[in-house]
C-alpha cells in the first residue's frame, strides 16, 4: 500500500492560510439594469422566418385590388390631414390575427407594439384600436368579394370541386347575457322609463348655463338615448318572434307548450339556443357551405333560428347567386331534413344527401310514404343505396372547419347584431381559405 507521501511527493508544497489575512470583500456581480436606454439596429424583415404564415397572408394581400377601400381615405395629396394606415395593412393584420385567435381590437393594438410577427406586418406604421375595430366590422362587402374571387381561383386551378357541396351549422355564443332577455310587459315599462329619462336630461342640458355640467349631462342624455334605442330594438325583435310563432302555430305547431317570448336588450337579434353541451345560451346559428371533402368555405350565412330545418334552400339560393349555378349534389345532416326543401331541390336538379329521420313508430325511414312527392321518393331511394351512403361520407370533413375556428377561439362573439356577426365570420372563412388553399397548392 502506497503512503500519501509516496503518491503525491512530486506536488509543490502548499502553504497554510494565514490567520491574519485581509478580508476578500463583497463579490463583483453583473446585475440587470432595466431602466437604462439603449439603441438597437433591428432588421424588421428578419423578425420572422421565410416560411412563416404571416408571409403567406401578406403575399396574398399584396396582389389584391383594393381601390374601393383606398377611395374612402380622406387624407389626400396636397391637402392637410394625417396619413391613414394602408387598407392592405389592416386587411393583413386582421387575417393573421384571426388565424392567431385574436378577436379583440385592443389586444391586436397591443400586439402591434410588442409581438415580432405583428411588428413585421406593421413595418413601423402606428395604429390604434378604434381604427382596427371599425375596419373589422365595416368591410363585409369587400370580404364577400375576396372570398368569391379566391374560391374562383382555386376552382380554376383544379384544387377544389364545386359540383358537390356540404352545409353545416354551428351555434356560436352571442355577446349577450341570459339575464338581458325581457318579456313584453318589462320592455314596455323600461321603454317608458328610458324615454322619461331622455326628456328630463334634454331639459337639463338646455337649461344649464355651465358648459362643463352641460357636457356631463349631454353624455348622460346620450347614454339614456342609446338605452332607449336598445329597448326599442328589443321590442321590434319581440314582435318578429311573435310573428314566427304565429306562422308555426298555423302549420300545426311543434307539439310543445310555448313560453312567453322574450328579447334581449343587449343584442336584440340574438336568440337563446341549445348548444353543443346541451345547455341553453344566447347565440347565433352560423351556416357554412363548403366543398365536399375539402376544408374550403364557399359561403356563410348567419341566422337566429335555433333549428337548421328550412335553412337548406336559402343557402342553395345564395350559392347559385355566388357560383352562377346550383351544385349537382348537396350534403347535409339530419337536422336539415325538410320534405319541402328536398322537393324544391329536386325540381332544380340538385341531389340532396341527407339521412332520413327515424320515426317513433319504428317504420323504416327509407320506405316510401303516401304523401311523398317525386323528389322525396328519389331521395329515400338514394339514401337507402350503398352508392348514396358512400357519397354522404364526404360530409363529415366539413366539421373540421368548425373545429379549426374553435382553435382560433371563435367561441363567443365580441360584436352584436347579425350584420357585424357576419362580418366577423367572413374573416374566419377567408383566413381559412387562404391558408388551406396555400397547403393545397403546395401539396
Amino acid at each position: 500500500m502506497m503512503t500519501g507521501r509516496g503518491l503525491f511527493g512530486e506536488l509543490p508544497e502548499q502553504t497554510e492560510p494565514r490567520a491574519d489575512a485581509a478580508p476578500r470583500g463583497a463579490p463583483r456581480l453583473r446585475e440587470p439594469m432595466r431602466d437604462q436606454v439603449e439603441l438597437r439596429a433591428v432588421d424588421i424583415d428578419s423578425l420572422i422566418g421565410q416560411d412563416h404564415p404571416a408571409r403567406v397572408i401578406w403575399a396574398y394581400v399584396e396582389g389584391l385590388e383594393l381601390s374601393e377601400l383606398e377611395d374612402r381615405v380622406k387624407a389626400r395629396e396636397n391637402r392637410p390631414g394625417h396619413p391613414a394606415p394602408s387598407p392592405r395593412l389592416l386587411l393583413a393584420l386582421w387575417l393573421y390575427a384571426t388565424s392567431d385567435g385574436v378577436g379583440s381590437a385592443r389586444a391586436l393594438d397591443r400586439l402591434c407594439d410588442s409581438h415580432d410577427v405583428y411588428r413585421w406586418l406593421c413595418g413601423g406604421v402606428s395604429l390604434n384600436y378604434h381604427t382596427l375595430s371599425d375596419f373589422r366590422v365595416g368591410c363585409a362587402d369587400l370580404l364577400d368579394r375576396l372570398l368569391s374571387e379566391h374560391l374562383a381561383a382555386l376552382s380554376k386551378a383544379g384544387l377544389v370541386d364545386l359540383e358537390k357541396l356540404t352545409q353545416d351549422g354551428v351555434r356560436i355564443r352571442a355577446n349577450a347575457g341570459a339575464g338581458s332577455f325581457r318579456r313584453e310587459a318589462t320592455l314596455d315599462r323600461q321603454m317608458a322609463q328610458a324615454q322619461a329619462v331622455v326628456e328630463e336630461l334634454k331639459r337639463e342640458v338646455d337649461a344649464d348655463p355651465e358648459a362643463s355640467n352641460r357636457r356631463i349631462r349631454a353624455a348622460r342624455e346620450r347614454a339614456a338615448r342609446e338605452r332607449s334605442e336598445r329597448v326599442q330594438a328589443a321590442q321590434t325583435a319581440l314582435a318578429e318572434i311573435k310573428r314566427k310563432r304565429k306562422q308555426l302555430d298555423e302549420k300545426g305547431g311543434n307539439g310543445k307548450k310555448p313560453k312567453e317570448p322574450r328579447a334581449s336588450t343587449t343584442d336584440p337579434q340574438a336568440r337563446v339556443m341549445k348548444m353543443a353541451d346541451a345547455g341553453f345560451r344566447p347565440a347565433y346559428n352560423v351556416q357554412v357551405a363548403s366543398a365536399a371533402g375539402e376544408l374550403i368555405v364557399v359561403t356563410v350565412e348567419i341566422d337566429n333560428n335555433g333549428s337548421d330545418r328550412g335553412l337548406m334552400r336559402p343557402m342553395l339560393e345564395r350559392t347559385r347567386a355566388l357560383l352562377k349555378c346550383f351544385p349537382r349534389r348537396h350534403l347535409v345532416d339530419g337536422g336539415f331534413c325538410s320534405a319541402e326543401d328536398i322537393e324544391w331541390a329536386h325540381g332544380e336538379g340538385i341531389e340532396v344527401y341527407c339521412p332520413p329521420t327515424k320515426s317513433r313508430s319504428g317504420v323504416d325511414p327509407f320506405l316510401p310514404r303516401s304523401g311523398d312527392g317525386p323528389g322525396v321518393l328519389a331521395w329515400r331511394a338514394r339514401m337507402a343505396s350503398e352508392a348514396g351512403k358512400a357519397q354522404y361520407k364526404a360530409r363529415s370533413i366539413c366539421e373540421c372547419i368548425h373545429a379549426r375556428w374553435r382553435n382560433w377561439d371563435l367561441r363567443q362573439l365580441t360584436v352584436r347584431g347579425i350584420d357585424k356577426v357576419r362580418a366577423v365570420v367572413l374573416w374566419y372563412a377567408l383566413t381559412n381559405n387562404i391558408l388551406q388553399g396555400h397547403r393545397l397548392a403546395n401539396a
